[in-house]
């Protein structure tokens, strides 16, 4: 009868710790809250041990220490991804223990932190600058992301691979006939992790005479986790009205286009998304109007509850950009 090397009855140690990716939008930026690492340029996505005892559900786990340690207490929240990799911290892994993270995604329209977690929010495109494109297609993904990219797919090993390579890299950035999908960012950074362009894949594979790195590095493999969020998020946009979260409940169009563009990384066409959310019924008047903008007063809205039980996939959509 065979057995394992762990022995009958046994089973390899796994440590699990429930990780959170809690997003905000302040000031027209998209920010994503962190805690502090000993590393002073590390910053971490806020995580806490599984308690058994403690904790009778994962969520409520997750709800009850980040309340505790920043002061936030969340309201949407959904479970993202479960990452298991091995080498995700060889600090605490050994052959026989793994560390499983079990991921939140989390948003919140409170921005005043408390507690002794020494959190702080950071804008997530200081991680990921390539995907800002509210002015336009980013610099350094012409002048330099896509010739390291280049250079990448051409070291492989055979034609067929360097295809794929080219392939790849033409459905994540754009090119050819193809153009840029703000929902491929978990696609993205996994490219630039296989072309050592960012610090995290050094850590397992160092690159000789250095190279380029694009945008802040993050503790473990959290920025991986992070790409994974905005991913969901950007394309939960299109069939799920998760935007009414991370605005008060009384808002100006103009203020909701904002915060859509924040998240998406792109400029809309102010009617036809206008068009868009009021021939999709997700807004009603609220009767009151914005007297502050200097010019003629901006009608208030709210979000309209009852979309929920009348559309299936009642999203704000992404009308065509602002070109």
């Amino acid at each position: 009868m065979g057995g394992d090397r762990h022995g009958i009855g046994t089973a390899p140690a796994i440590g699990i710790e429930l990780s959170a990716v809690i997003v905000a939008v302040i000031d027209d930026a998209p920010q994503v809250l962190t805690v502090s690492t000993p590393y002073p340029d590390l910053r971490a996505l806020p995580l806490g041990a599984l308690d058994p005892e403690a904790h009778p559900t994962l969520e409520r786990g997750l709800r009850g220490w980040v309340t505790e340690l920043t002061g936030l207490k969340l309201g949407y929240v959904e479970q993202l991804y479960t990452f298991g990799d091995r080498g995700r911290d060889p600090a605490v892994e050994t052959p026989d223990r793994r560390l499983v993270s079990i991921s939140y995604l989390a948003l919140s329209s409170a921005v005043s932190l408390a507690g002794p977690g020494n959190a702080a929010w950071r804008d997530w495109y200081a991680f990921f600058p390539w995907e800002d494109w509210r002015t336009g297609r980013p610099n350094m993904i012409r002048a330099e992301i896509l010739p390291v990219l280049d250079r990448w797919a051409g070291e492989a090993t055979d034609s067929l691979e360097r295809d794929h390579r080219r392939d790849r890299v033409a459905m994540a950035f754009g090119g050819g006939r193809l153009s840029w999908d703000p929902d491929r960012v978990l696609d993205r950074y996994e490219l630039l992790y296989e072309a050592n362009a960012v610090s995290e894949s050094r850590r397992v594979a160092p690159l000789q005479g250095g190279g380029p790195v694009f945008g802040q590095e993050m503790a473990r493999d959290h920025r991986r986790v992070l790409a994974t969020a905005i991913s969901r998020l950007r394309g939960k946009l299109t069939y799920r009205p998760v935007v009414f979260e991370l605005i008060s409940d009384s808002f100006t169009l103009l203020q909701l286009q904002r915060t859509v563009e924040t998240l998406a990384g792109i400029r809309l066409h102010k009617q036809n998304f206008r068009r868009l959310v009021e021939r999709g019924g997700l807004v009603e008047p609220t009767g009151a109007r914005e007297t502050r903008t200097g010019g003629r007063p901006a009608e208030h809205y709210r979000f309209r509850r009852k979309v929920l039980s009348e559309r299936p996939a009642p999203g704000v959509g992404l009308p065509e950009r602002k070109t």
